[in-house]
């Protein structure tokens, strides 16, 4: 059984309980937006990757409108709830101006290891170190799940949407676990190298070796 679903496709990945804050311009989303507020109905993002629009997006809820402009012009706050497979997407609703699509929504497993969870907040607070980032990493290994992370651990768009394709949980683990494994030496021979780079030129001050 599917359900259809007004959609608002994106050049980015949405993950489910991210809050994601749009500024709405264009026409044919000024009108999804006011009928999703006046309806009380959710609507889909499905990632927009390399001018193809991916079968696999995420539903989100309209949390507020928090300005009208003149022009019609809409800022809001959604909030991603879950994930859904695209079954016949439709370039134009009928009688409307956005597009929509018959869907079924998807089941995500929850089946995490906190073992892995544990090396992976490791992983991540070092990558944050080696970057100079300064963003809080979660307290707690059984307080995060990996959505929660996703876009701050380096991905690109094609490795963020491959991670949302993923219905087990403990497989999102893998595939982040895995990413870092790779990327921090990656960051980590880079950021020496910029220190190298600096030391050139300047007199260095070094102990001699005794022998």
């Amino acid at each position: 059984m599917t359900d259809y679903l007004p959609l608002f496709p994106l050049e980015l990945v949405v993950f489910p309980g991210e809050k994601l804050n749009l500024h709405i311009f264009e026409p044919r989303y000024k009108q999804l937006i006011r009928e999703v507020e006046h309806n009380k109905t959710t609507f889909g993002i499905p990632a927009f990757i390399n001018k193809v629009i991916q079968p696999i997006g995420t539903e989100l809820r309209l949390l507020s409108i928090e300005k009208k402009y003149d022009n019609g012009e809409l800022d809001i706050k959604t909030l991603g709830v879950g994930v859904f497979k695209t079954e016949e997407f439709y370039s134009t609703t009928p009688n409307k101006l956005y597009p929509g699509a018959d869907i079924k929504r998807l089941t995500l497993q929850d089946d995490s290891d906190l073992i892995l969870n544990e090396k992976i907040l490791t992983q991540v607070e070092k990558l944050f170190q080696l970057l100079k980032i300064d963003k809080k990493t979660p307290k707690s290994p059984s307080r995060f799940r990996i959505f929660d992370i996703a876009h701050y651990i380096g991905l690109d768009i094609d490795q963020e949407y491959a991670l949302l394709t993923i219905p087990s949980e403990l497989e999102r683990q893998q595939f982040v676990h895995a990413h870092l494994q790779r990327l921090i030496p990656t960051v980590k021979n880079m950021e020496e190298s910029k220190k190298r780079a600096k030391m050139n030129g300047h007199f260095k001050h070094l102990k001699p070796p005794k022998f």
